[in-house]
């Protein structure tokens, strides 16, 4: 991942998707905001306990820093439904925030946004049908293959081959830190074989074999590789603070590429 600082909050990118100048994307991190206390300072999250008015001025920022483009939130619930939008009218309507935890598109100039603090935020482009998915992908999402799901959706509605996507897998709770001490009741046996020593879980490895499951050929994934709780001091990370903010990953097609 490469870093990006213009005028606006920093953020980074995938030199893969870089490549492609019909869309745009960012990893944000937790700087450049307004937030304080434990949301400082880029919180994007209303529901955490920040203030709403200093939420919007941070989302502000990010639409600024992404060129003005339509910022299109879902309220995450650790689940896995898709939200569609799509140029055809045959979906969700851009706007209100729908119950989900995936969404794809294929309208130029909507940008589909991710809100994290240790999950991972996967991010999908098929350059050949144009069309676009941002992921969360919790432990809970991820032990249902949300990733799986949301690249059938890109077939079933974009026509997508997943062998033409590629992907990219943000900062988010690494094998170093991913303890769950009560996985035999929380993790599916079938993903045990991803277990680190007693009670740690490689996520990363997860996604990555659930992409190429699905059809992503392998060198078309990049994995992020930063471990949100060890740079907690540049992403939230719920795990090391409990009581903090979201971080905001963002997808979309340029209206003007």
């Amino acid at each position: 991942m490469r870093r990006v600082q213009h005028n606006g909050p920093p953020f980074y990118q995938f030199s893969h998707l870089a490549h492609f100048p019909e869309i745009q994307h960012a990893v944000f991190t937790r700087d450049g905001g307004e937030s304080a206390g434990p949301f400082a300072s880029l919180n994007t999250a209303v529901g955490v306990g920040d203030d709403p008015e200093v939420v919007a001025r941070n989302r502000t920022r990010i639409k600024t820093a992404m060129g003005g483009a339509r910022l299109q939130f879902a309220r995450q619930v650790h689940g896995v439904d898709v939200a569609v939008f799509s140029a055809d009218g045959k979906g969700v309507s851009p706007g209100d925030a729908p119950e989900a935890d995936a969404m794809i598109t294929d309208i130029p100039g909507l940008d589909l946004i991710i809100q994290v603090a240790d999950c991972q935020a996967v991010l999908l482009y098929d350059p050949v049908r144009r069309a676009a998915a941002n992921i969360h992908s919790g432990w809970r999402s991820s032990v249902a293959n949300i990733i799986g799901g949301t690249a059938a959706a890109m077939t079933a509605k974009f026509g997508s081959d997943p062998a033409d996507m590629l992907a990219g897998v943000g900062p988010s709770l690494g094998p170093c830190c991913g303890e769950f001490i009560n996985y035999r009741e929380e993790i599916p046996a079938p993903l045990w074989k991803y277990r680190i020593g007693d009670h740690h879980f490689d996520f990363w490895a997860v996604s990555r074999d659930q992409l190429t499951a699905s059809g992503v050929r392998e060198e078309n994934i990049r994995i992020g590789g930063i471990c949100t709780r060890c740079r907690a001091d540049r992403f939230y990370s719920y795990r090391s603070e409990g009581r903090t903010g979201r971080f905001a990953v963002v997808i979309g097609l340029r209206k003007n590429p």
